[in-house]
């Protein structure tokens, strides 16, 4: 039975509901955003629509309320119920937020509407909720909702420049499907903080807008397949510390930017992080992250770096080592010999022995430099001679160098024997070489004694040789020790 103080508009729905016939308002004037001019013909009171998704559904028929185009004025309330219907309200203008908190519905489609705000925690959805191109000045609140569905927002407009810091919450919420929300546009916070989408989360070219804040709050999120921003913009902290996200990061192209802090991962686990063609002007901070490949040029970041503790297993694409180590001297602790250690094993799993040998390198020289000044010149003589064991041809160098000196000085004139009647035939080779080579005795350096100045250059050869073979020996213990 029809409630006796129905409008002629209320009671066309009253009577389309039962089957679920649709039913379209518009008239050529149909920007719900500008809805609130609309007439009588167009205008529907929230407490008549509640009424009708509380009627038990007539046997036989599909009970669904759709409507295109309707003002509804008045707030609709549905705290706690059951809607077994399907509900359609695309295009609608909302005077008054909906409540929804608690609410069980099967499936909720409000496309296209001018909602003030959504009040929607812990509602229970059967199938999908759908905010496509849905214009939402205030707060859409879905914390701890559970979607059966997806949740859709593409193209959507969320907050304005006096909104609520917070625009989107769905902290702990736990979607069974994708969330949708290609070109979404968010004035304020997007949070998934503890949120777990079976699926994906698609942001593709979203802009997101929270100067000085946090534009998306996704910490301990979990996702079962990919988290998608190519072409996004963030103007905020971009945040996902702790999330669990089996596939991809996907930040190509986007654009991320914040006074502070315009990426947090740290302590996250992800598949594959992505940044080709990306730019992240603040500081990137990766802390304890582990990422199985991560894509970045250098000149993605635009800022300091935090790094310690970072893992991945693949870094692309594939550069000279003194383009990457550029990145790790601008580490905002400072010298962190994890990050130069990681660097080194990602090259040797890719087979660059070489650009492996010249990152653990560039660590050594950066650990000299935190060092007091005096401590820094055993530092530089091993760096100067062998490369601190990482260029074990230059001690080759250098030994011949000193060898071709010897035999030139020596040669011409001989030292005199110890003993005239006991010595071996002087040869200037062999004998420098005994100089040189403090365990090698080729029995020339104890049968001859140099004078004058040639006895100074002995001196010096003998200190260069046991100096040589300290830091050769020191190089060869560190290459081991790294084995």
């Amino acid at each position: 039975m029809e409630p006796i103080d129905l409008s002629p508009v209320e009671r066309r729905v009253w009577r389309a509901f039962p089957a679920g016939t649709p039913l379209d308002l518009r008239d050529g004037d149909d920007d719900p955003e500008h809805g609130g001019g609309w007439g009588a013909s167009r205008t529907l009171r929230a407490s008549v629509l509640r009424k009708l998704l509380l009627r038990p559904a007539v046997d036989g028929e599909l009970a669904a309320l759709r409507v295109n185009g309707a003002r509804i004025t008045g707030r609709l309330d549905l705290r706690y119920a059951t809607i077994p219907h399907p509900v359609r309200l695309s295009g609608c203008r909302f005077d008054e937020e909906p409540e929804l908190y608690g609410a069980h519905l099967r499936q909720l489609n409000l496309s296209r509407s001018f909602l003030p705000g959504l009040v929607a925690q812990t509602i229970r959805m059967d199938g999908v909720l759908r905010l496509t191109e849905c214009r939402v000045p205030g707060q859409v609140r879905l914390g701890g909702a559970r979607l059966a569905g997806a949740l859709f927002l593409e193209r959507a407009r969320l907050g304005d420049d006096g909104a609520p810091e917070e625009v989107l919450h769905l902290n702990h919420s736990v979607i069974e499907d994708d969330v949708w929300a290609p070109s979404l546009e968010a004035r304020g916070q997007i949070r998934l903080n503890g949120a777990t989408v079976a699926g994906m989360v698609n942001l593709r070219q979203a802009v997101l807008l929270t100067p000085g804040g946090r534009a998306f709050d996704g910490e301990n999120l979990k996702v079962g397949s990919d988290v998608v921003a190519t072409g996004a913009r963030f103007d905020g902290e971009v945040s996902v510390r702790g999330a669990a996200i089996p596939g991809l990061l996907v930040l190509t192209q986007a654009r991320l930017s914040d006074a502070t802090c315009a990426l947090r991962a740290t302590s996250a686990v992800i598949g594959e992080v992505w940044l080709r063609d990306a730019r992240v002007d603040g500081t990137a901070n990766l802390l304890r992250g582990r990422f199985g490949l991560l894509h970045a040029a250098p000149d993605a970041f635009g800022g300091t770096v935090w790094l310690d503790g970072l893992t991945y297993g693949l870094l692309t694409p594939r550069l000279p080592a003194k383009a990457r180590i550029a990145t790790l001297e601008r580490d905002e602790e400072g010298y962190v010999p994890h990050a130069y250690e990681q660097l080194a094993a990602s090259y040797r799993q890719a087979g660059d022995d070489r650009a492996a040998r010249n990152v653990l390198l560039a660590k050594q020289r950066r650990h000299r430099s935190t060092r007091p000044r005096y401590a820094r010149l055993w530092g530089y003589l091993q760096d100067v001679t062998v490369g601190y064991g990482f260029r074990p041809l230059w001690a080759a160098a250098w030994l011949a160098g000193l060898l071709a000196v010897g035999t030139a000085v020596f040669g011409p004139h001989p030292p005199a024997p110890l003993k005239a009647d006991e010595h071996p035939p002087f040869n200037a080779l062999f004998y420098t070489l005994d100089l040189l080579l403090p365990i090698i005795d080729f029995g020339q350096e104890k049968a001859f004694k140099p004078a004058g100045w040639h006895q100074w250059l002995a001196y010096g050869l003998v200190i260069a040789g046991w100096v040589l073979a300290t830091t050769i020996a020191a190089g060869i213990t560190r290459t081991l020790s790294r084995q």
